[in-house]
């Protein structure tokens, strides 16, 4: 009789043993892919934070850069805004160069045997005054052009608010100065100097002095200090430019409240805020606002 008992546990064992090793091979397997794909992972995750390391200290040369940029960007934009600024102001002064050379210097001078104007001194530009402003209609009358609107609007807004005015006497030449002071003279003798200027001293000359009367007073204008129409040329005249040149109290002539002289709406606005009158002012002084008499 036979014993096979042994052989078949033997058998077994090699099958067994052999799943064991075959288990531990695929585990091992296993184990070897794990670790494998556990490393890669890791170098890829080593790799990801180098390439994020390059790319945060490009981002900051990059900032860095771009605040180079805009410092050097700021800097030029204040070089240029700079230069503009000079630009612009040499403009200004070239502006107000030539404006001045096109502005008649005498204009604001002082007159009332103060400042002379020779025989020959005629306005650049001289307007005929419009015969429904004038007190005698059959007469020409003038104005220097640049002083015409101004007057039209002072005369248009007077009558709108019921008190009408005329216009007496406008420009007069250096020739036209010397007869009338020379009528005077043969009537009223040296008591003429009282109220009338010799020949290159008179406002009238500048083409920018009128006097004015209303249609009531016609040729009595001197008694236009008792009209209403003086009152509201008090109140309203600096407006339009226009100031009394001899006020009461004057040390050149008697108070004529007749005589109007254009001077500017900024000389004359501010003259009417301080309550002072233009022969009160420095020459100096009165010489700063030439440049915006006709502004």
């Amino acid at each position: 009789m036979k014993f096979v008992f042994p052989q078949k546990i033997s058998r077994n064992r090699i099958i067994l043993i052999s799943s064991i090793a075959l288990v531990l091979a695929f585990g091992i397997f296993q184990y070897y892919k794990l670790s494998k794909a556990l490393n890669e992972t890791s170098s890829r995750e080593e790799m990801f934070k180098a390439t994020i390391q390059s790319l945060e200290e490009k981002l900051i040369q990059a900032e860095e850069e771009n605040t180079q940029l805009s410092n050097s960007l700021e800097a030029e934009t204040e070089r240029n805004n700079s230069l503009s600024r000079q630009i612009e102001s040499a403009a200004s002064k070239v502006g107000t160069l030539e404006k001045l050379f096109q502005t008649d210097t005498e204009l604001l001078r002082k007159y009332s045997r103060v400042y002379f104007l020779n025989e020959n001194y005629v306005p650049a530009h001289l307007a005929k005054i419009d015969e429904k402003y004038l007190s005698e209609k059959n007469t020409e009358k003038f104005i220097h052009a640049n002083v015409e609107k101004y007057l039209y609007m002072l005369m248009d807004d007077a009558d709108f608010n019921g008190v009408p005015l005329q216009i007496v006497s406008a420009y007069r030449s250096f020739g036209e100065q010397n007869s009338l002071k020379g009528s005077y003279i043969i009537t009223y003798g040296s008591g003429a100097n009282k109220f009338a200027a010799d020949q290159g001293y008179s406002e009238h000359q500048l083409g920018t002095t009128v006097d004015f009367t209303t249609p009531k007073l016609g040729s009595s204008f001197t008694k236009i200090e008792t009209e209403l129409a003086y009152q509201w040329l008090l109140e309203n005249a600096y407006k339009y430019g226009f100031i009394l040149s001899y006020p009461k109290g004057n040390a050149y002539y008697q108070f004529e409240p007749w005589h109007w002289r254009f001077v500017g709406v900024i000389l004359a606005d501010e003259l009417h805020k301080r309550d002072q009158h233009f022969y009160d002012m420095s020459q100096r002084e009165i010489d700063t606002y030439l440049i915006d008499i006709f502004d």
